[in-house]
């Protein structure tokens, strides 16, 4: 790693250049330009999530660790390619008055004509779109499962904010179990009459599936709590009797559906480089997502 004291972005841009010439590979095959927001504590641990989820999506990793912004303005930076990364990797670390302007210093560091993803790594603005680092992408990823406090609260705040591009990984952690969830109904033909989810009191990802069932069914959901982990639970009614899935350990599920023997299923709760990796796969807009997240807005804010 290149370290960089009371440096600017011209100077970690060329660091860029120089580690790509030592390491005589001057194209490194990088994809987008994926910006992590993080607490500096937290920072080892979301840049590891990030440098799993790069081996499928190579990229420029920029961690970006705002200060309190108090004191002279100061930007400190580690540059470095290798050790695990597929492409390239700065932790930037900004101090005083440049903490309010993170985009003066990241934008002059963007892949040209690359997208742009940014992810808030623990707590997200209230509207990631016009956050300073939120404009500069296509993709804004939050996770109101991580957030310190209020995550509840923080869902409906991110879900009332909403705007093309923004996404959140409770909704990501859905995806298996929306899949499970459409592949069982379309083995029967009578329509749901009503549901349940069963999951932890605070669960994110429980809300918005209650939500997602009830938009999709136009049926009365129920929302039940349980100890978890995660969701539990998910129960459609039917005139033939119930459809049901059940995952009490988190990695196994049991379906259950009329006329038919019960039949284990591996159900894993994803881990965030697994969910990262997903979102990184798509950067236009997730028209199922959008609609959900205004329906939650609306319940929420009623």
């Amino acid at each position: 790693m290149i370290e960089l004291t009371d440096t600017n972005s011209s100077e970690i841009a060329a660091a860029f250049v120089r580690d790509r010439i030592r390491a005589g590979s001057p194209a490194m095959g990088m994809v987008l330009t994926l910006i992590v927001v993080v607490e500096d504590e937290e920072a080892e641990e979301a840049m590891a999530c990030a440098r799993a989820a790069s081996k499928e999506h190579p990229a420029r990793v920029l961690g970006v660790i705002l200060g309190d912004g108090r004191g002279a303005p100061q930007v400190h930076a580690q540059v470095g390619i290798g050790q695990g990364w597929t492409g390239e990797t700065a932790m930037i670390w900004l101090r005083g008055e440049v903490v309010k302007h993170p985009d003066s210093v990241v934008l002059p560091l963007l892949l040209p004509d690359s997208p742009v993803a940014v992810w808030w790594a623990g707590n997200a603005p209230m509207d990631p779109a016009h956050d300073p680092l939120g404009a500069l992408a296509q993709r804004r990823i939050t996770d109101a499962a991580a957030v310190t406090r209020g995550k509840q609260k923080a869902m409906h705040t991110l879900c009332a904010a909403y705007s093309p591009g923004n996404t959140d990984l409770a909704w990501t952690r859905l995806t298996p179990w929306r899949a499970l969830l459409a592949s069982a109904l379309d083995q029967y033909e009578l329509p749901v009459t009503s549901a349940v989810v069963t999951a932890e009191r605070i669960s994110p990802s429980a809300d918005l599936m209650a939500v997602w069932l009830r938009e999709r069914l136009k049926v009365r959901v129920e929302r039940k709590s349980s100890k978890g982990p995660g969701i539990t639970e998910i129960v459609l009614e039917t005139k033939k009797g119930p459809i049901r899935i059940t995952r009490l350990d988190g990695k196994l599920a049991t379906i259950s559906s009329p006329e038919r023997p019960d039949r284990p299923i591996a159900l894993k709760r994803l881990e965030i480089p697994a969910l990262l990796a997903e979102e990184l796969r798509r950067l236009d807009e997730d028209n199922v997502y959008a609609d959900v997240a205004k329906a939650f807005a609306k319940k929420s804010l009623s």
